[in-house]
């Protein structure tokens, strides 16, 4: 539901009040009133409105002042009409909202006028008649904007890179070229550094990987639901669902305790309500049957209010806690939203750590980082070649840190952007994130990890230290490979980006949906071919049989499309010789290899990787098509 209002430009109107509709209705002195050359808005205030009213009051100005400008009038009438809606809100939220408004137009040089509200009132109108003359809106507060994303757009930042000695190099930007920093043997940071200090975030052509992600059948646009939210299909579901078991795996080995929370909270719960505006998101709100809620973008909210009501003893710290959220919400603006590099609905892992002091907390970011960058190697992505680092900090974080700083620098391996920030705008007072630049100069951030010095107050979280006193613990935020579905698009991403260079296009063997394509040379072959398909997948590994009645030749250039790692010719000469003819696509070579030796290639390629079976009908002719 949303707010209502009905815009007519007219000649004029006239209204007078002539009894009280409700008991909080309006003093007035004046009886008749008329108003000429008036934008006349009819407007009804919606029950969802409530707690959301300096949104509605913004949204619904511009609209009126958009309006009152392309209809050219000279003043606008703002008068209520409940009769608009199914579902009103109380009358003091309606008064507030429709007072609001007005004042809000008074500031923008409007000359506006208020039918009073809460009165049967007598009126006559004469609508101009012209094809704008009769509009009608819908004014939604879908956007939740936290003050920290309007104090974000004030930040100021200062710049430079670090180089592996720990030398500061400082960076600014001139004609659209950044300098300070000797960027010839490190390209990809150039771009990074460009994106970042130009702040755009705004998508301007479409990334290669969307026709990708479609084409591979992985994932496709949800024409049902918010832009922004996807459906997986079969294969997309089996790459995104391994992806999340290895990181899960990762971070349950590094020692954190997985715990599952809502995904939903109460917008009007105290240190909720203020941990949100100290946090640059906007989100999803709902109407319950009880109260107001917001989707949840992190699981900062069920990790913080379960660990306030727990006992912790410093002989806990550092206490890792983590969670798979399936599914995080943010409203990202439609301008910025990109396929898989950023949505509306995702899965972020979350792993959170309560450290007794800096000294620790430093400690423990070290490790965390090992833990991220071996996730993310372990899923294709390698720091070395594929990533680059930023750290952010406030300047007194800055000063008192300059070693642990050169330490990160140095684990990193590379050099790195610094982002450093005259003073504290969020509850974190350091944070670094490793990003992926794509084909159009986008960066992505895929981990992060925050310093976060205010929540533990914020939500009263407390461990009993040696001295048997109560103290807060420093928290650490880390998504140790981002959001799953980000992990999706830098993979096909970096596949484009090798295409271009004129190299075979794939997925890592671990993650191909089919690692195995067989194909029969005929039909005679195929139950042949179908037993020895049957053989090598009880050895965990994903295999298919394209027993379609097309030539050997087409059955080897879809496979290709389908970027199948292998591809295995089976005839009368592979079944006699027991060598199965198998073309390698990273090379386009093929070599004859026993079974076995096949096999064994496979299961060498994936060592330590999770394993799902074949997400679909081993047989083509039993697949449906599900984009074309």
């Amino acid at each position: 539901m949303k707010m209502k209002i009905l815009l007519l430009h007219s000649d004029f109107i006239e209204w007078e009040p002539k009894k009280k509709a409700v008991k909080q209705a309006e003093k007035i002195e004046k009886k008749v009133s008329n108003v000429k050359d008036v934008l006349v808005v009819f407007s009804a205030v919606e029950k969802t409105d409530e707690g959301k009213e300096n949104i509605i009051i913004k949204k619904t100005s511009k609209e009126i002042a958009d309006v009152m400008k392309e209809v050219k009038a000279k003043n606008v009438v703002v008068y209520p009409y409940v009769h608009l809606s199914t579902n009103p809100s109380s009358p003091s939220t309606a008064l507030q909202i429709l007072k609001g408004i007005e004042s809000r137009l008074k500031g923008m040089k409007i000359k506006v006028y208020r039918a009073p509200f809460g009165y049967y009132k007598r009126f006559q109108i004469s609508v101009k008649g012209h094809p704008l003359s009769e509009l009608s809106r819908e004014i939604t507060s879908e956007e939740e904007v936290s003050k920290a994303v309007e104090k974000e757009k004030e930040l100021r930042s200062d710049w430079y890179v670090m180089d592996t000695k720990g030398g500061m190099h400082k960076l600014r930007v001139e004609k659209g070229e950044v300098k300070g920093f000797d960027f010839s043997k490190h390209e990809n940071l150039e771009r990074f550094a460009l994106y970042e200090m130009a702040k755009s975030r705004k998508v301007e052509g479409e990334p290669p990987h969307i026709p990708l992600m479609k084409r591979l059948e992985l994932v496709d646009y949800e024409e049902g639901s918010d832009p922004g939210n996807f459906r997986f299909l079969p294969k997309g579901r089996l790459i995104k669902s391994l992806l999340e078991d290895l990181v899960t795996k990762k971070t349950i080995d590094y020692g954190a305790m997985e715990v599952e929370t809502p995904i939903m909270y109460d917008c009007e719960h105290p240190a909720l309500k203020d941990y949100l505006n100290r946090f640059p998101a906007r989100q999803y709100t709902i109407e319950t049957p009880n109260k107001r809620v917001f989707l949840r973008f992190s699981a900062c909210f069920g990790h913080f209010l379960a660990l306030h009501d727990a006992n912790i003893s410093y002989r806990n710290l550092p206490l890792r806690i983590y969670e798979l959220t399936r599914y995080s919400f943010r409203v990202e603006q439609r301008g910025e939203l990109a396929g898989l590099r950023r949505l509306r609905s995702f899965t972020m892992p979350d792993c959170h750590a309560f450290c007794k002091d800096i000294e620790e907390t430093k400690k423990e970011l070290l490790i965390r980082l090992d833990l991220a960058k071996d996730i993310l190697k372990g899923s294709g992505i390698p720091m070395k070649t594929d990533l680059e680092a930023a750290l952010r900090m406030v300047r007194g974080f800055y000063n008192k840190n300059r070693g642990f700083l050169k330490s990160m620098v140095k684990k990193i391996g590379k050099p790195v952007l610094i982002e450093i920030w005259d003073r504290q705008f969020f509850y974190f007072v350091f944070k670094y994130d490793l990003n992926f630049v794509d084909w159009l100069g986008k960066a992505a951030a895929l981990t992060t990890d925050q310093i976060d010095v205010e929540n533990a107050k914020r939500y009263e979280i407390t461990y009993m230290d040696k001295d048997n006193k109560q103290k807060y613990p420093i928290i650490l935020h880390l998504s140790p490979s981002g959001a799953i579905e980000r992990m999706m698009y830098a993979l096909l991403e970096k596949a484009h980006m090798d295409s271009v260079k004129e190299k075979n296009p794939i997925l890592p063997l671990w993650l191909c949906p089919t690692q195995i394509r067989f194909i029969p040379v005929s039909e005679k072959f195929l139950k042949q071919t179908e037993k020895i398909a049957e053989d090598i997948s009880k050895e965990s590994v994903r295999v298919d049989v394209d027993d379609r009645n097309e030539s050997v030749q087409k059955k080897i250039r879809d496979a290709e499309v389908e970027w199948i790692p292998f591809i295995v010719v089976v005839g009368k000469k592979e079944l006699k010789d027991k060598k199965l003819a198998t073309r390698f696509r990273e090379t386009g070579k093929v070599k004859r290899l026993s079974k076995t030796s096949l096999v064994k290639m496979v299961k060498k390629g994936t060592e330590g990787r999770p394993f799902k079976p074949l997400p679909l009908p081993r047989l083509v002719t039993k697949r449906p098509t599900f984009i074309g």
